[in-house]
């Protein structure tokens, strides 16, 4: 064999050392370029980034800004309340975690021992309700309705509660000054969620965790003004969460002030008025049914005419918004949302929605004079109007003759709208209408009148209604077609027939369904806030206005004010001498129409009153009445499902309503002293820097002169409003201190 001599290492074999070589040097020279680059280059700012990691937040909350009404007397503020809360961060010190003082803290409050311990609980996807959701360097709220003996306890015996504190902080309540609920304008307060906290983040408005946010009403709507900035005090902490420094604080800035134009002692007349109406239909026999008026739910509403400025609006069932404050119990959320409660929460003036019945007619005669018809044409009203084998019926089979347009409305004549109604639909082609657009004015006049959309009013989730023309109906088919189909029988009940027709052309106007709409039956849907809108612009020559009542915010000082002016969003598709002509035949409805029997008394000559009256049929309920009204300065609508008729129901109400306004007597003749709003509130109540409130002056009525002079402002309601009676509780000072409050109450209202 030839032995072959190891000479030293191949070239290649040489490369690749070197290769290798070259490799761990680039990595040893990057790895100690970027260890100079974070402890030399950057060094000082990720320390400043590493110290901040061990910063926490401890919040103290923003005052919360006040709701006043259009006089400054508080419908929403802040009460002092003895809180006794929990540090989280001394107990998890402790070995048991905190288990023996809580225990003890128990027997001190009345509260059972682990009622306590959930509430310093931290919330996470597993813990349920009651637990912390804030920081856990925050102290914890226990309860906030410690009395002065449980409170000096604890802090006397601090060394027996330690990481326990009793301290008096504000809190929020709704006082109901003259018992003027206004629950669901107002709305209510509950803590902040993570998802909120992460929607605000990067606006000019983020959240605390510590944060109350409007849930509902005015205080939804406004809260970013009401709600101030938080303040926030941070300390150094190490590893384990103990406290090594105080670093930077800021402190809290309170919240602005919103004046609405609501009148607190209007609000209180128009509650209970409401109230009293309900209760006496419920006391009535349904001859239809064979049983006494359900009388379920209602809602009245007073607007400013020449404005849209809401004076008053209420709703029922209603409940008492201090049920929120400290957070709501679970048999106090049951009574609000169970299937018994019939939705208190729910405001009905903007979200409840219904047939208007023959107040609906008012946009009917704007119709038909814009289709061509004269308003003192004749037209027959008969006691029936057939179509096709089906026979609808006037109201009780009344029979008037030939009669105009307004007369028409005066007796509500529904044949007369039948039979201009049914003209229109045959113009238009019937139920295969000619190619190109319809004229379809019945359903273009609602639009023109702001109908089947919400009026823009400043709270939130307000609903649309319905205006049923063409284009819903063939939305509304497609989307129940196949239901219809399944369920429709040609044989079958009243329920099954109508599903049957839907079927086969629910996406054509029939001539039954324009017929039914003339009279504001049928899909029509609208709520008080929108007649409200539209009685409104009739009384003031045509303007359409976005209902408001939020009318100035004010910064905690007084010193900057923000008017919040109204604004329109259009006119009524009417010409002067049109809208002369209903004017008048409204106010014939009072005088000498279906309104006549409940404003007997009334005195027309000097404060006119206008009117129109509706009961709207609901398939498988009672009747449901709708009175719709105005002034030269105001316009009145309330409405009550399952009550009867429109004046039966809601006359009297109404009536009382105008009489508290004007100071209206029970013989007629006008008291100014005891009149509580004559004409519209125009001034602002003043905030002075100590935190007293000046009121405005009102203007009182002169029904010789129609001037006005000057007149202070006072009186509440008494328990029964619509005497229209100062209280004696009221104050007789035009200057009223923020901190005279009455008693919190907790109750529910029915």
């Amino acid at each position: 064999m030839t032995n072959i001599p190891e000479t030293g290492r191949t070239p290649r074999v040489q490369i690749r050392l070197v290769v290798i070589q070259i490799l761990v040097l680039s990595l040893l020279g990057t790895l100690g370029g970027r260890l100079w680059y974070l402890q030399i280059r950057s060094g000082a700012e990720y320390a400043k980034e590493a110290s901040g990691n061990h910063v926490q937040q401890v919040v103290q909350p923003a005052v919360r800004g006040e709701i006043l009404d259009a006089r400054g007397v508080p419908i929403a503020d802040n009460e002092t309340r003895l809180v006794v809360s929990a540090s989280r961060t001394d107990l998890m010190k402790m070995k048991d975690r905190g288990k023996a003082v809580l225990t003890k803290l128990a027997g001190v409050l009345g509260m059972k021992p682990q009622d306590v311990m959930d509430k310093v609980r931290l919330c996470d996807a597993k813990t349920a309700q009651p637990c912390w959701n804030g920081s856990p360097y925050q102290p914890i709220p226990i309860t906030d309705d410690a009395n002065p003996r449980q409170a000096l306890q604890i802090r006397e015996r601090s060394e027996d509660f330690p990481g326990i504190t009793a301290e008096p902080e504000a809190l929020r309540r709704y006082p109901s000054p003259g018992e003027a609920n206004t629950a669901q304008v107002l709305g209510y307060l509950s803590p902040v969620t993570d998802e909120e906290i992460q929607q605000a983040k990067n606006t000019s408005s983020p959240y605390l965790r510590s944060d109350q946010v409007g849930r509902s009403g005015l205080e939804r709507q406004y809260d970013q003004v009401l709600r101030g900035k938080a303040g926030v005090t941070r300390y150094e902490v190490d590893n384990l969460g103990r406290v090594i420094g105080k670093a930077k604080s800021d402190s809290a800035q309170p919240g602005s002030n919103l004046v609405t134009s609501i009148d607190a002692r209007v609000q209180r007349v128009a509650e209970y008025e409401l109230n009293e109406a309900m209760k006496a239909a419920r006391a009535q026999f349904d001859k239809n049914t064979g049983e006494n008026y359900k009388a379920d739910s209602g809602a009245v509403v007073v607007m400013e005419a020449k404005t849209g400025r809401v004076v008053a609006m209420a709703s029922n069932p209603t409940y008492d918004p201090n049920v929120w404050v400290g957070g709501i119990s679970a048999k106090d959320y049951k009574q609000l949302t169970g299937k018994e409660s019939d939705y208190p929460l729910l405001n009905r003036a903007i979200q409840g929605q219904s047939a208007p019945g023959s107040t609906f007619k008012v946009v009917s005669t704007a119709a038909a004079i814009q289709a061509g018809y004269a308003f003192d044409g004749n037209y027959p009203c008969t006691s029936s109007y057939s179509v096709g084998g089906q026979v609808f019926k006037n109201f009780e089979g009344e029979n008037f003759g030939p009669i105009s347009l307004g007369r028409a409305l005066e007796v509500s004549c529904d044949t007369v709208f039948y039979g201009l109604a049914d003209n229109e639909w045959k113009k238009d082609g019937g139920i295969h209408p000619k190619k190109g657009q319809p004229k379809d004015w019945f359903f273009r006049t609602a639009h023109q009148f702001g109908l089947g959309r919400p009026t823009g009013v400043d709270l939130p989730n307000e609903v649309s209604g319905r205006v049923p023309d063409r284009q819903w109906k063939l939305k509304y088919w497609e989307a129940n077609k196949d239901a219809w189909c399944k369920t429709g029988k040609k044989d079958g009940s009243y329920v099954e027939k109508i599903a049957y027709e839907n079927c086969l052309e629910g996406n054509r106007m029939r001539e039954g369904d324009e017929i039914n709409y003339s009279i504001g039956q049928g899909d029509t849907l609208l709520t008080p806030i929108q007649e409200a809108d539209i009685y409104s612009a009739i009384s003031n020559g045509g303007t359409l206005w976005n209902p408001t009542i939020g009318k100035a915010i004010i910064s905690p000082d007084g010193k900057k004010i923000t008017e919040i002016k109204p604004q329109s969003h259009g006119r009524l598709p009417i010409d002067q001498k049109t809208r002369d002509v209903m004017d008048e035949a409204l106010a014939g409805v009072v005088t000498r129409g279906t309104a006549a029997w409940k404003f007997g008394g009334w005195p027309q000559d000097k404060i006119p009153l206008h009117a129109k009256t509706g009961t709207a049929e609901v398939y498988g309920k009672q009747t449901t009445s709708w009175l719709a009204t105005y002034s030269k300065d105001y316009a009145v609508v309330m409405t009550i499902a399952q009550a009867g008729t429109g004046s039966g129901a809601s006359g009297e109400a109404v009536h009382k309503i105008y009489n508290a306004l004007y100071g209206v007597q029970d013989d007629g003749s006008i008291d100014n002293k005891k009149a509580l709003l004559p004409t519209p509130q125009k001034d602002l109540p003043k905030i002075r820097t100590d935190g007293s409130i000046v009121s405005p002056k009102i203007e009182k009525f002169d029904p010789n002169a129609d001037k006005a002079t000057g007149q202070d402002q006072q009186g509440t309601p008494t328990d029964n409003p619509s005497a229209t009676t100062p209280s004696p509780t009221a104050s007789n000072r035009t200057t009223r201190r923020r901190t005279d409050r009455p008693k919190k109450r907790r109750r529910i209202l029915t």
